[in-house]
């Protein structure tokens, strides 16, 4: 930053070597005390205050924003212009037509949002005003939550919250550590180990933590939770002595103390700064393609609507060009409309008939679709089968605005550990210098009797080998990260002591290392404890040994090991390392690597887990340059991560291999059924993970993605070492292709049992080549084409060793590709986020890597295997309710508007309205809405145990099938058929004719409410026959709806009448009712309304009817048959 600290800069620099160029960091006054006169002062900050605000509005806001918000969307703003040209120019219909619907929209929507937030104030309330205790002068005093500052000293106490980011000075435990849980931040429950800062970690009462002086430098605040850089500065004498901070230091907001009694922390990041609250921000925008066809037809409908108004228009001033029609005797126009220009007068009647039409664009549309998908998503999450009763856990919706999109999934890409297995880790063996090891009894982590004696496989070792069997027990007893828990309550008793002796289990954020700890302890070396930086481990021959622990060199993705530095009772140092084979091996120089190498592929095609082990044993002088290294990267507050790796590089090298552990990940239950599935319902079925490819593919065997049929074709490291990366592109291509070469594309993808299946499988190096855009060849371009060509032939994929952004990678080429097929993500794990955001829809599973896919996903489900009926039948059905309501909008608008176009043609385009007022306002409101909604939420084509039975049903709503342009078209010329009926049916009935006994003659009210009558019968109708599902909600709404509109037009045109003072509907409705041809005529034009939409049914059903309704004509045969 350019500032000149001559001192404490000369005294940093120490320490962190040659770093001039300083991030954006902040410097913290711990307790608010100032650095000592010596020091240059730092320019102290100002932080915002610990207030958390989720809501989005205030009180005073609330309105101007929400409205903003809402008339963004293009069908209320153009209803908002709509309004606007009716109160300004006189046009034909009252500005309450569409401003009522509108202000019912708008209020609908507002009340909703309101009071969402206003759920939000509350919660944020009771957050804010939560007491903290602090500490100040050397006392404790009790804060608001809001009131913490940057700087103030908080004491915690044992399953407290954490109040906000807190960086840890000491403990009630006596080595300075805390335990935690995050379980609120990312779902896992496992105590994680934080660390008070070296120098503070003795100050243990509130008199000793005020009397600490030093000051924080670190980063600005960021949202990711795993990532923490900074050091501390303590004044001792004057004299600051820098420490490293990490991750390891830093308590998050809403993680939660356990098996520590009270802790002593300073607050570093408060309020919107915490990295919870970082993490608030929304995810990007996901859209269905049935919005997309929805916005596509508004389209279509609004240039309907423009060319009715220019057509009206142009044929208007045709019809006035004879001056007796222009201005008639009893309609005379003023001095000043005579003298207004013929274009302004053009371009008002223009609004005028824009206005008249304007219903032909459905506003209530978009209320209904949100209400459909908000209410239709509660299904999904009272779904009992979605239910898992061992986790206690639903399904979970995250976003309502994706239902139907489950209905149109092509592609599905799964993890594979967490998602297709349990992730629930099983020792197998291990294999020590080419001897194998197999515990004798499998105890799920309870030490059995006869535990310690084991079945060898192979040659006995000799003697010599015997120290390097008891190394490498060591070494899996000392290299991990887990937590030893004495005891636990249950039920206020303390459970642990049993047969005299204390039992303990194991803890870690990661199954694996549980896994490998409890199957040394089968093995009989058992882990004890970490107490004062010792590690405790119980031999065979019950004797306790005790090892220091140095450093830990911790995991990460990157370089797929860890490491840990200890010194033995007799002074010897070592570097224990575990890893993934593929970092293992080209790190040693000495070993059996060979005899080890055999048995790791051996138990890898099995599907089994491994993990290599291997050593070093250090000298001082060597343990003293391992610590000049890492020092001086963990003090670094620029590319820190970067250093660390660069170190651990250099430290984990020269290593002597001693084995290698096999762990067994079981498959979900049904996991290989929903993959069966998947593949009939003809979805492709692709596995992205990072595991090797010989485990991952023998899960995909496991699993039934790969049959035993499947042709599998290789596209990995090993392969392109022997070959260039341009020669087997184009091998496995012409191997598809020639295959494939007399089939069309539609049936080389369909997966019949009786063609050959292909199967692809792909590493992550690989798969870097083929996307990175070629330098030096001219055809590496096409490399990615190829490779699609090659995926689309395949029945499913498998790709291994996948970093976590290569998974969203492909997600991205494949949404990308030119048919843009709809993707599906699911996975369990933080390494999966990625891939769920890049997807069309994103699936988290509640697993035990936490809940950071879960809390990035759309849905969330407890189990894989409910993958089956949320895309089978849930999906399903959502697609047919979504489809069947958008259509039917845009049909029921066609037949509401169309009478009224032709209409003009008879009342000389004076913008005379067909329709009373009423009628306008409350056709979507009241009259026509609720059926289509109860239909779009209840309807079930088909009962959802035949989805389950025949996943091929699925291929029949494929690729958006019923919202294409020809079923769009279909609907609108059905609309304007029954437009038609209605108007000249009416009009030839009436034509000629008195309709009542009095032989009074009916007028034009009366003729507008006939056809509304038939208008209203008939679109409701029309939903009757579509109808296959009937409950009693359905018949209440539908003949309810019809009921209210008969009493309505009854109250309208007789009882309020005189309250009102509204003449012209005086007693219609009911002067048309008490004529028999007017009856007769509505039940005439409502048959011929419907019976084309009939006959097409019934035609298309014979002649060429789809699976559904194969199956439907089945479901009613087997019933009469029972009858």
């Amino acid at each position: 930053m350019g500032m000149d600290f001559s001192t404490l800069r000369t005294l940093i620099s120490r320490y962190c070597v040659g770093e001039e160029n300083w991030v954006d960091s902040r410097t913290v006054y711990i307790g608010h005390k100032e650095p000592p006169p010596g020091t240059e002062a730092f320019i102290q900050q100002r932080f915002p205050d610990n207030r958390i605000v989720s809501c989005k509005y205030t009180f005073w806001n609330f309105i101007p924003k929400n409205m903003f918000e809402q008339f963004r969307r293009v069908a209320n703003f153009y209803f908002l212009v709509i309004f606007l040209v009716q109160l300004i120019i006189d046009t034909p219909t009252s500005p309450i037509t569409s401003g009522l619907p509108l202000f019912f929209v708008i209020t609908v929507t507002a009340i909703k949002q309101g009071y969402e937030d206003w759920l939000r104030h509350k919660a944020d309330k009771a957050v804010n005003e939560c007491p903290v205790q602090v500490v100040q002068n050397g006392k404790i005093i009790c804060k608001q939550s809001r009131r913490l500052r940057v700087g103030d000293v908080v004491l915690v106490k044992e399953d407290e919250t954490f109040p906000c980011d807190l960086i840890l000075l000491s403990s009630s435990r006596d080595d300075g550590t805390c335990y935690v849980t995050t379980a609120s931040l990312d779902g896992e429950s496992s105590h994680k180990t934080y660390y008070a800062v070296q120098d503070t970690k003795a100050f243990t009462t509130e008199e000793e933590v005020s009397c600490i002086h030093a000051t924080i430098e670190c980063e600005q605040p960021q949202p990711d939770l795993y990532k923490f850089v900074g050091r501390i500065n303590v004044y001792m004498n004057n004299e600051p002595v820098a420490r490293p901070l990490g991750s390891e230091n830093l308590l998050l907001r809403g993680a939660t103390l356990k098996n520590t009694e009270h802790i002593y922390a300073v607050a570093i990041y408060t309020g919107m700064e915490t990295k919870m609250a970082l993490n608030y921000q929304s995810k990007s925008q996901k859209r269905s393609a049935v919005e997309k066809s929805m916005n596509a037809y508004l389209v279509v409908y609004l240039c309907i609507l423009i060319s009715k108004a220019v057509i009206n228009t142009g044929l208007k001033y045709l019809w006035q060009s004879d001056p007796n029609r222009d201005e008639p005797w009893y309609n005379e126009r003023t001095d000043t409309e005579r003298q207004r220009h013929i274009l302004i007068r053009a371009f008002t009647d223009f609004l005028a008939f824009m206005v008249l039409f304007n219903y032909i664009i459905p506003v209530s549309m978009y209320v209904t679709v949100e209400m459909q998908k908000f209410l239709g998503s509660y299904f999904i999450m009272w779904d009992d089968e979605m239910l898992d009763e061992e986790l206690g856990e639903r399904a979970v919706v995250n976003t309502s605005d994706l239902n139907e999109e489950l209905g149109q999934v092509e592609y599905v890409f799964t993890d594979k550990t967490g998602t297709l297995t349990e992730n629930n880790m099983e020792f197998i063996e291990c294999c020590v210098d080419g001897h194998v090891y197999i515990p004798h009894a499998i105890c799920n982590g309870q030490v059995m009797p006869g535990a310690s004696s084991i079945d060898m496989i192979d040659t006995s070792p000799g003697p010599d080998a015997r120290e390097r069997e008891e190394l490498f027990f060591r070494a899996l007893c000392l290299c991990h990260t887990v937590q030893v828990k004495e005891e636990e309550t249950v039920d206020g008793i303390k459970h642990g002591i049993h047969q005299g002796k204390s039992s303990s289990f194991y803890i870690s954020s990661s199954p694996d290392e549980v896994a490998l700890v409890e199957g040394m302890k089968r093995l009989g070396f058992t882990y004890l404890r970490l107490k004062d930086g010792q590690m405790e481990i119980l031999n065979r021959d019950d004797e306790v040994e005790r090892f220091e622990l140095l450093e830990v060199l911790t995991f990460d993705s990157v370089r797929r090991r860890m490491s840990v530095i200890v010194r033995a009772g007799s002074g010897e140092m070592y570097l224990f390392c575990k890893g993934a084979d593929s970092s293992i091996f080209p790190r040693v120089i000495k070993g059996k690597v060979e005899q080890v190498k055999a048995r790791v592929e051996l138990n890898a095609v099995e599907g089994l887990r491994t993990l290599c082990v291997a050593y070093r044993p250090l000298s001082p002088e060597q343990y003293q340059q391992v610590c000049h290294q890492l020092s001086g990267a963990k003090l670094a507050l620029q590319d820190r991560d970067k250093q660390l790796a660069e170190a651990y590089d250099i430290i984990e090298r020269d290593l002597i291999l001693l084995g290698a552990t096999a762990v067994e990940d079981r498959l979900q239950e049904k996991a290989a059924d929903t993959i069966e599935s998947l593949h009939q319902a003809g979805m492709k079925v692709w596995v992205l993970t990072g595991d090797k490819m010989e485990t991952a593919a023998a899960t995909c065997y496991a699993s039934k993605l790969f049959r035993r049929s499947t042709q599998i074709l290789e596209l990995t490291t090993k392969r392109t070492e022997e070959q260039s990366l341009h020669d087997v592109l184009f091998d496995l291509s012409r191997t598809v292709l020639r295959h494939y070469g007399g089939m069309s594309r539609d049936n080389s993808s369909s997966l019949s049992g009786d063609c050959t299946d292909f199967g692809l499988i792909i590493d992550g190096a690989t798969l870097s080549a083929v996307m990175r855009p070629g330098q030096e060849d001219s055809n590496s371009g096409n490399y990615k084409e190829i490779f699609l060509e090659i995926c689309r032939n395949c029945s499913a994929v498998l790709c291994c060793r996948m970093a976590p952004l290569q998974k969203a990678q492909i997600v991205k080429m494949i949404k990308a590709s030119k048919e843009h097929p709809i993707t599906l993500a699911v996975g369990d794990g933080a390494n999966d986020v990625s891939m769920i955001l890049e997807a069309h829809v994103g699936i988290g599973i509640m697993g035990k890597e936490g809940r950071q896919a879960v809390r990035n996903s759309d849905y969330a489900i407890p189990k894989f295997k409910h993958l089956k009926k949320m895309l089978l039948v849930h999906g399903h059905y959502y697609y047919i309710r979504i489809s069947e309501l958008v259509q039917y909008f845009f049909y029921k608008n066609v037949v509401f508007m169309f009478p009224q176009f032709i209409y003009q043609f008879f009342c000389g385009f004076s913008q005379q309205p067909l329709y009373d007022t009423a009628y306008l306002t409350l056709y979507n409101i009241s009259f026509t809405s609720l059926p289509i909604l109860l239909y779009s939420l209840m309807e079930q084509h088909i009962n959802m145990d035949i989805l389950k039975k025949d996943p091929s049903l699925y291929k029949d709503i494929a690729k958006n099938c019923l919202l294409r342009w020809p079923i769009f078209i279909y609907w609108t010329v059905l609309g304007v058929y029954d437009a038609m009926v209605m108007f000249f049916g009416a009009y030839f009935l009436f034509d000629n004719t008195s309709f009542t006994s009095n032989g009074q003659m009916f007028g034009n009210w009366t003729f507008g409410t006939l056809v509304f009558t038939v208008l209203v019968f008939t679109v409701t109708f029309k939903l009757v026959l579509d109808t296959h599902y009937w409950t009693w909600i359905n018949h209440f709404v539908i003949w309810g709806s019809l009921v209210f509109f008969v009493v309505f037009s009854l109250l309208w045109g007789g009882i309020i009448w005189p309250f009102l003072n509204y003449q012209r509907m005086y007693y219609v409705f009911m002067q048309m009712l008490s004529s028999g041809p007017a009856w007769l005529s509505i039940i005439l034009l409502i048959t011929v309304c419907l019976l084309p939409d009939v006959v097409k049914k019934v035609i298309w059903r014979a002649l060429w009817p789809t699976t559904t309704e194969k199956i439907q004509v089945g479901a009613i045969t087997s019933m009469e048959t029972l009858d």
